[in-house]
Order: structure tokens, then sequence, then C-alpha cells
């Protein structure tokens, strides 16, 4: 028998479409003995919230996200708002008992995501973190293929995720467009934001990190508060690149900026192997591009995979062969693998507690881009 699961949305920003449009569909392409509904919504600015709720079809809305958890009628709460908000809302939540699933990353610090961790492990409700990129077929594809050994004993990862939006000094920091460049707000700037994506496929696919060093660097000094008016120190980082050491030998590079002029969401991640190797895009995100060494002579070389078979990961849910899917859709698995281990009780990941591992490599980073020294996990 279908159970119906009620969903509270805390925000109603980009990454709050991106969650309601897949509670909204899972249903209609995954069993999951689930069927969620879209129960209410809260946020600050009420103008705003209710035009939201009324696009996605929320059936309340509340002013307050405490109003919101104290419901009786919802059983989830998504948190779509801020990274300073993060902690405040998920530890109250869990204390209802209600289920959480927070937007990525999880705090803006290890040491602010511990008290999450144990809100949630206390109160013993399921709780999931918003790394959507594990979900994207392809790259759950190269997951598998490396946990199979079709690249052997691993050498290399390396990620990228390069964009270009703040580089005119004239983008403010602050307020609700731009708070990602308030460290107040994000507690760190690339790292947090990109990195962090890259960092949680990377230890997916390829196991955790023992050490890294890592450069970072603020191009813009100051800039204009978007709520004061004011020109201020900016304290978040616009790049970095890293260097680290995988607990299984081999060496990662990791590099992100908000400086990579052309760049709107140049993802890519490359694995080199004895056996051969990977790579994927998120500009082609249906496609792996794969080498097999044990491909003898002439026919040796790069293939083109693309992942739209019904026995590639989650697309049995979807078309037929051929036709392809989107971003959106990386948030419609997410949900789908959240209701799954609701149904078997096996936890999806990222847990709170996965998602906090990311945090310390991300705090690590920001440690070592300015002391230049490698730290050791």
């Amino acid at each position: 028998m279908t159970k119906q699961l009620n969903v509270g949305m805390v925000g109603y920003g980009f990454m709050a479409r991106a969650h309601s449009n897949a509670w909204a569909n899972v249903a209609h392409f995954f069993e999951t003995g689930n069927r969620p509904v879209l129960k209410g919504v809260a946020a600050r600015n009420t103008s705003r919230v209710r035009h939201f709720a009324e696009m996605w079809g929320y059936e309340s809305v509340e002013a307050d996200w405490r109003a919101l958890i104290a419901r009786k009628d919802i059983d989830a709460i998504d948190i779509c708002v801020p990274n300073d908000l993060h902690a405040e809302i998920a530890i109250a939540a869990a204390q209802a008992g209600k289920m959480v699933l927070c937007e990525k990353p999880l705090a803006r610090t290890e040491a602010e995501g511990k008290p999450m961790v144990d809100a949630v492990e206390k109160a013993g409700v399921p709780n999931m973190v918003w790394y959507n990129y594990r979900r994207v077929p392809a790259v759950t594809l190269i997951k598998n293929m490396v946990e199979a050994g079709r690249l052997g004993q691993i050498f290399h990862y390396r990620a990228k995720f390069l964009q270009d939006w703040t580089i005119s000094p004239d983008v403010p920091q602050g307020g609700a467009a731009t708070w990602r460049l308030d460290v107040d707000a994000a507690g760190s700037g690339v790292t947090g934001d990109l990195l962090a994506h890259c960092l949680d496929t990377a230890i997916w696919i390829n196991g955790g990190i023992a050490s890294l060093t890592a450069m970072t660097e603020t191009f813009i000094k100051e800039r204009v508060h978007a709520e004061t008016g004011k020109a201020q120190a900016v304290g978040i980082d616009d790049a970095a690149a890293v260097l680290t050491r995988f607990g299984n030998g081999s060496l990662g590079t990791f590099e992100s900026t908000r400086y990579a002029r052309g760049h709107k969401a140049g993802y890519t991640l490359e694995i080199n192997g004895a056996k051969g190797s990977l790579s994927w895009d998120l500009h082609d995100l249906n496609r792996v591009q794969y080498f097999d060494h044990g491909v003898e002579g002439a026919q040796r070389g790069w293939t083109d995979i693309l992942v739209t078979d019904g026995d590639h990961p989650y697309l049995g849910k979807w078309w037929v062969p051929g036709l392809i899917i989107g971003y959106e859709h990386s948030f419609i698995h997410q949900v789908a693998d959240f209701l799954e281990g609701l149904r078997t009780g096996k936890p999806a990941a990222p847990t709170f507690r996965d998602a906090l591992e990311t945090n310390r490599i991300c705090d690590a980073i920001i440690a070592s881009g300015k002391s230049g020294a490698w730290v050791n996990l």
C-alpha cells in the first residue's frame, strides 16, 4: 500500500524549485511505497512564498519555519536556505521527530555540522544531504564500473568546477541573490559551493582522502554589501586549487573558480587506472568517455557511451533508449533513493554523517589555503 509523505519546504529559491520538482514527479516514475505531497512551504517573504506555493502546488504557506516544523501534518522538512540557517532548522526539525533533508553543504564548517549529525542520530530520523551529482546516471555508471574493477588500480582522480559569474567588481555580496559571496552566510566561497560537489563525488567513487594541500585566492578584496550598501572586505575564496592523496594511494587534483571566463557550470571529472580511464562532463551529462586498455591493436581507443539504455542506472524508469534526460532528473533520483531507503530501512547516502566528511575536507582546504601546509586528514 502506498503511503502519503507530507513534505514541508523551507525556502523558495533555485534549489527549492529543483527539490519541489523532484518531490512532485518522483511517484510518476518510481514505485517506492511513498507518495510525496507538497504540504507546506515556509519563508519570511510572504508575497514571494505565496507565489511559489501557487506555482508548485503547495497546499499551505507559513511565514516562519518554526510553525512548519511544529505542524503534526508534516513528515519531512526540506531545507533550501542559505548555509548559515541550516543548523538551527535541521536540529529543530530532528528534535520534532521530522525526517530532515538539507541542501549542500551540510553546514558552513565541520564544527557547525557536528551538532546536526548528533541531532538526527539521537532522534533516529531519516536524513540526507542533496549532493545530486551522484544521481546523474552517467556518474553512477562510472561509480559502478570502478567498483567492478574495470579500471584496475586507480592512479589519478581529477575534477574541476568552473564558473565566471563573479568577475565584475560590481557584483555585490550578501542579500537574497548573492549571499554565496558573503562569508557569514556561506562559510566559504567556491570550496563549499563548487568543490564540495567534486569532493563528495570523489570520495564516493574513489574512497577517502588522506591528506591535501591547497592554494586559495580572493581576487576582489572588497565588495558592496547588498543589504547595507556599504563596501566591506570579502571573506570568501574566489578560487581554489587542491592536491590530494587518497587512502588507496591514488593522487587527486581539484580546481574550482568563479573566474574562468566562458564557463557557467563547467564540472568535469576523469579517473585513470591501470586498465583504463573514465571521464565525464556536466555539459554532456548523458555520456561517459571510456578507454579500455584491454582492447587490442587498431581497435584500442576512447569509447563514447551514451547512457540512455534501460540497464543503465535509473534509466529503466524513464524513456526508450536514445532519449536523454537532464539536470533536474538527478534530484528526482535522489528523492527516489531516499523513499526507497524508507521502504527498506537502508538509509540513502549521503546522510548527514556522510556529508560531514565533505565539510571536514573543505575546512582542511581553507586552512591549507591560508597556511600553505599539507593537512593530514
